[in-house]
Parts: structure tokens; sequence; C-alpha cells
């Protein structure tokens, strides 16, 4: 069996990491004071209440997908999703695959699975202030994940994994949240405000192995095994999993990878705070100055972004766009 298809789809670290700092003041709601790290502060809000959770649902099996054109199609969107850099490399800014995020081709559950998403779209994102298809909630991971640019509604790269979204949602209900959709955030909080340095020896004990002591992860053959999880090659400061309760849920239902479940609620929320401490490229959205962009898209207790960690103001790398 080629490893590279074994080993791929075992990207999924996106998110081992973590950070403390206490955020600044008049982030958001009723903050919850986060232990500061070496010189830097941070704030963890509650977290709004989600929309009641419903039934489990099972994706048709992959021996499922028909002949045809329209198997063919839906085989060409997990293609696309499993390695993203070999088949939509004129979208992305970096060498990330959704599978990345979005484990086992995105059909397990507590990793935003992409069953979970396709019946519930249309909706409205506060993100970008309007009614979102799902066609253009796919744009943005190009956008903010991926670091590079959104592929056309009507692109082949968005109709083969819109197809293949479609296809793993057949028989589940619409306009319905299922169980093991998106990131289990609800009631989600750590017993003590996020810590840097306990993230850091997490993140040591716990995730470095696979996405090394660096955290830039592992490549072989020039295809990511095991992603990088901040730096120039990984997600930009607009991606959802800077924000650190998609972080720290995300790592507790999913890392280390195939243990999920193991670590402790504290040490999700810790190598959270920690990975998310670390420089990023800059949110495409960048309105002049790091102050003014935080003001505008990351004013919350869930973003280190246009706050100081270890004397560095999160959002000023030296390749700012």
């Amino acid at each position: 069996m080629n490893p590279r298809a074994i080993l791929l789809p075992a990207l999924s670290a996106l998110l081992l990491a973590a950070c403390s700092q206490p955020l600044p003041a008049g982030a958001g709601a009723t903050p919850l004071a986060a232990a500061s790290a070496p010189a830097a502060v941070s704030t963890v809000a509650p977290a709004a209440a989600a929309s009641p959770v419903t039934r489990a649902f099972s994706p048709p099996p992959e021996t499922a997908i028909p002949t045809g054109p329209l198997g063919d199609v839906i085989r060409q969107g997990r293609a696309i999703f499993t390695d993203t850099p070999a088949h939509a490399k004129a979208y992305l800014g970096n060498d990330l695959s959704c599978s990345n995020c979005h484990l086992d081709a995105g059909r397990r559950a507590n990793s935003a699975p992409l069953w979970g998403a396709w019946g519930v779209y249309p909706q409205y994102r506060k993100k970008n202030g309007h009614v979102n298809s799902f066609g253009e909630r796919l744009q943005g991971c190009f956008k903010y994940s991926m670091n590079g640019k959104a592929p056309p509604l009507d692109s082949a790269t968005l109709v083969a994994l819109e197809t293949y979204a479609w296809w793993m949602s057949k028989g589940a209900p619409v306009g319905v949240k299922l169980k093991g959709t998106g990131y289990p955030k609800q009631g989600f909080r750590p017993p003590q405000p996020p810590d840097y340095a306990r993230g850091e020896a997490v993140f040591k004990k716990s995730c470095a192995l696979c996405h090394g002591s660096d955290g830039q992860g592992q490549q072989v053959a020039g295809r990511n095994v095991f992603p990088p999880l901040w730096g120039p090659q990984s997600f930009n400061w607009g991606a959802g999993m800077h924000q650190l309760d998609n972080a720290a849920a995300f790592i507790k239902a999913n890392m280390p990878f195939s243990r999920g479940d193991t670590l402790s609620d504290q040490d999700a929320w810790d190598v959270a705070m920690f990975m998310d401490a670390h420089e990023r490229p800059q949110d495409p959205r960048y309105a002049g100055s790091v102050s003014a962009t935080r003001k505008k898209y990351h004013d919350s207790p869930m973003s280190l972004y246009g706050t100081e960690v270890n004397g560095h103001l999160l959002g000023t790398p030296a390749d700012r766009p």
C-alpha cells in the first residue's frame, strides 16, 4: 500500500500546541482571567450556548461511491480533501490539506466532519456578516486555513468538494445539528486559567514527537505527515483554529493523534494556548495596524492576536503583507 495514502490523513495534528497569557481587558463577555505565562496575559470567556445536538449519524462507506461521472467527481473531491497540495495547489499558500483538521477524510465525528456541515448551510456567519452558502464556507477554508485564495464557486475544485460533502451526508437530516458536528465546545472550560508554561510542558510530552520540537511538523516526499502548528506554513491569523476554544476542543477530542480524549481538559486548554501564542501568517483582512485589526476582527477573549506574549506583540511578523 502507498505509504503516503496511509500517512497523509494522519496529518490531523494541525493543532497540538498550547500557550497561556491573559488577554487584554475589554475583549468580550465576562472573561476568565488566564494565568500569565512569562510576561503575557490572556482571558477565556464563556462560550455561547450551542444549538441542541440530536441523533448520531454514520456516513456511507467509501465502497458506496457510485460508478460513472457522479462517482468520478465524488472521488475527485475526496482526493482534493485528503491531498490538497497535489490537486488544488493553485489556491494554496501553504502545504496543508483539508484532512489535517477534518480527520479521516472528513468522516470523523468531533473534528468538524463534512457530514455535519453540509446540512446546516446556508447559514449566517458573524465572521463575514452575511448568509453563507456551503461553497462560500469552503472558500473561507482556502483563504484562512490554507492561507491562500478562494477558488471560484463554479470551479472544478469547489464543485468536487461540495459533491463529496453532499455524498457523505446522504441520509442526514437537513437543518439539524448532528451529534459530532464541529468541535465539542459546549460547556468545555478549563478548571484553571490556561497557562503557557504548563502548555509548553504538555507540548513537549505529548505533541513534539509528531509535530517536532519546533512545531513545524514532519514531511515525507514533500507532503505533510504531521502538519506545522505555527510559522509560515501553518494556518493564518484569520483561521478558526487560532481561537482558543476551537483549538482546545479539537485537541481534547482528537489529540494526540489516534489517542483523542486522553489529555485532561486542563492540558488541552494549556497546549492550545501554547500553540496559539506563536506567530503565523497575517490575517488577510489586515486593517492597517495590529490594533485596528484586533478591534475589527479579533475583539474576543478567545483570540491572542494583538496581545503581547513573552514580550512579542502577536500579529507582527516581519513578513506582514
